[in-house]
């Protein structure tokens, strides 16, 4: 096929890569202008750029890619599909209609489960045990097309936002070559989707890092893992911003069973050891394993450990 391809990071990437190594023939590759990066603020190109110019496919970078002349440039391609993948920018009806094979999306869930921008990281904050990749035709709603095929992603207990991002850029990339075989030898599928039984899964700032220690150990556990490595889950220690990277939920350790014991405010030190150090919640003891203060890079606790005092008592603030 003769396709149009429209996406921004790296999770766009590997479907680029796979629909050049099934031989589609890749004339556009459509992604969002260069922005300033790093303390210099240097122009860098956006990652689908990037793999773009490596194969020598021509790059067209609109600032509003709803605008006619933007349409006007896209039909000079007579392409017979377009493939989006985390472009960035809604599309207008005119694009959506462009192609014989209209646009296929390749979205990061089980549609219609997490709709939005972020369903990696809603997934496993929302403690989900399994998420996926969903091929879809698109139309003018937010990820409301028929759906066209699916594949399933277990999610661990370990798992983090940046492992499963990987984990379903390389199923999301197996299936968009499935799909685009299947719109082509005419036994494509197309189902309606029904109203999403999860909320929209809103974009990450990083505001939705900072923990609240009155949720429950289980809550704060995932929500540490679902925002690594992007905004990440941070405390108030005194005047530092800590990061919390990794995190364990001690199973054994609840309100109730601490209604004997002198209470402990959510976000106390309840036990400092070795290696680790223990935090009360409003549900559960939280064990932190590895975090990150300003200023140095991240370590496990035992090393962060060896290097401040950090008495039982302390109380780590919610801003």
């Amino acid at each position: 096929m003769r396709v149009i391809f429209m996406g921004t990071p790296d999770f766009a990437v590997g479907t680029l890569e796979a629909l050049i190594a099934a031989g589609h023939d890749v004339c556009l590759a459509v992604t969002q202008p260069d922005k300033p990066k790093g303390r210099g603020k240097e122009m860098q190109f956006p990652p689908v750029k990037e793999a773009a110019v490596h194969h020598g496919i021509p790059v067209f970078q609109p600032v509003k890619v709803r605008r006619p002349e933007c349409v006007e440039e896209l039909k000079k391609y007579n392409a017979d599909v377009i493939v989006v993948v985390a472009f960035g920018q809604i599309l207008p009806k005119e694009i959506l209609e462009l192609t014989p094979y209209g646009c296929i999306n390749v979205h990061a869930s089980l549609l219609p489960k997490y709709r939005g921008a972020a369903p990696i990281q809603w997934a496993i904050i929302s403690g989900e045990t399994v998420t996926g990749v969903t091929t879809m035709q698109m139309d003018e709603g937010l990820d409301t097309g028929d759906m066209i095929l699916k594949k399933e992603v277990p999610i661990t207990k370990e798992e983090t936002g940046e492992s499963l991002h990987d984990k379903l850029a390389a199923a999301g990339a197996d299936l968009c070559v499935e799909t685009l075989k299947a719109l082509e030898e005419k036994t494509a599928v197309f189902i309606k989707q029904g109203e999403s039984p999860t909320p929209y899964a809103r974009m990450l700032d990083k505001k939705l890092g900072n923990i609240d220690w009155n949720q429950s150990a289980s809550e704060i556990e995932r929500l540490i893992r679902g925002l690594n490595s992007w905004p990440s889950a941070y405390t108030h220690w005194g005047d530092k911003v800590v990061k919390i990277w990794k995190a364990e939920v001690k199973e054994a350790d609840t309100l109730t069973e601490n209604a004997g014991r002198s209470f402990c405010v959510p976000g106390t030190v309840t036990e400092v050891t070795k290696d680790s150090f223990s935090v009360q919640t409003g549900n559960g003891i939280l064990i932190v394993k590895e975090l990150q203060i300003p200023g140095k890079k991240r370590m496990e606790s035992g090393a962060f450990l060896r290097g401040y005092t950090l008495e039982t008592g302390t109380i780590f603030q919610y801003h």
